[in-house]
């Protein structure tokens, strides 16, 4: 893997942190809140990471693995919480 596709983990990883934090520490009422709010950040971080790179070529698919990877990891944790 090269290191610009190494650009998308640290973002998966605020997603699964967030998640479990969330999980461990927020009420039943305001998970999902929060959870929105992890997204959010993910989205934000993506376009740091992203342009700190300054690299143009596969920008797009850089920025939609790292966004779709932190929605999967959200949704799972959403889908997780509504079952419990």
């Amino acid at each position: 893997m090269t290191w610009q596709k190494w650009s998308v983990v640290p973002v998966w990883l605020l997603s699964l942190t967030g998640a479990i934090i969330i999980g461990a520490t927020a009420t039943p009422e305001m998970r999902v809140t929060w959870l929105a709010i992890t997204l959010a950040s993910a989205v934000v971080l993506t376009f740091v990471i992203q342009i700190a790179i300054q690299r143009k070529e596969r920008f797009v698919a850089r920025a939609t693995a790292s966004m779709v990877g932190a929605l999967a990891i959200v949704a799972a944790a959403t889908a997780i919480f509504a079952l419990i």
